[in-house]
């Protein structure tokens, strides 16, 4: 019997329907607050991310890509935008599963479909976020990762801590956050979503992103959306990835 698991989420976004599309259909705007995912802009064009295939193009108002595992499995990532009064425009996004291959302990179903809510909401306040104060503007995508899992909250509070973020922060709360990199200059951001899975920070030019890990046994790591035109992708990967495995702290 096929499993079947599908996530879907709606809002209203105050732009119109092709800034939403510009932010959900193609490379750059993914870059400003999901991930590098290149896609080729036609029904049967590919996608880089997780070897899917565009699955409806219809601009700018429906857009879909599947992809498909070995075992059974294929997950539907689907955006529709129409126009609302004033300029806005409201998004249907939505994921569908269909496992029909044998679901066994190695899979963790559960867990999984944990992770897809949880991700799916934190990624469209980003989105959100992208639209409001920087729709239009080049992203860099910094992404890094801790190289083991982790089934510690401590470790993910102990992040948390070296932020600046007190135990009692909340979102709106206003923090200085000394950036690992060249300039080591601090900068004032603010708390946009606080949760024990996520933080989001938005500074005057990024959304800083940090993923907990020990809710699901996997890496903590971050992945983060800046809007310098002058930031060094490589060596500000490196920066983060020191911060984030605290391996030079006398340097940050």
């Amino acid at each position: 019997m096929a499993q079947e698991f599908e996530v879907c989420r709606e809002q209203v976004l105050s732009v119109p329907p092709d800034q939403v599309w510009n932010a959900v259909a193609t490379g750059p705007g993914n870059l400003g607050w999901l991930y590098p995912m290149e896609i080729e802009p036609r029904v049967g064009g590919k996608v880089t991310r997780g070897d899917a295939t565009v699955v409806a193009w219809e601009p700018p108002h429906h857009f879909a890509v599947r992809a498909t595992q070995d075992g059974g499995f294929s997950n539907t990532l689907s955006y529709r935008v129409e126009p609302v009064d004033g300029g806005t425009s409201r998004l249907r996004m939505g994921i569908h599963w269909v496992h029909t291959g044998v679901v066994d302990d190695a899979w963790q179903w559960d867990a999984k479909t944990d992770v897809a809510e949880k991700y799916v909401d934190f990624h469209q306040h980003a989105l959100a976020e992208y639209l409001r104060h920087f729709a239009g503007r080049p992203a860099v995508y910094i992404g890094s990762q801790r190289p083991e899992p982790t089934a510690d909250p401590a470790d993910f509070a102990a992040l948390r801590r070296r932020l600046g973020l007190a135990d009692h922060a909340a979102v709106g709360d206003r923090v200085m956050l000394l950036a690992p990199g060249p300039e080591h200059d601090p900068v004032e951001v603010v708390v946009d979503w606080l949760s024990t899975d996520f933080v989001g920070l938005r500074g005057p030019d990024a959304l800083y992103r940090f993923f907990n890990g020990s809710s699901w046994n996997v890496p903590v790591r971050l992945g983060h959306h800046l809007f310098t035109e002058e930031t060094d992708e490589e060596q500000t990967t490196k920066a983060w990835t020191a911060w984030l495995n605290d391996t030079h702290p006398q340097e940050l």
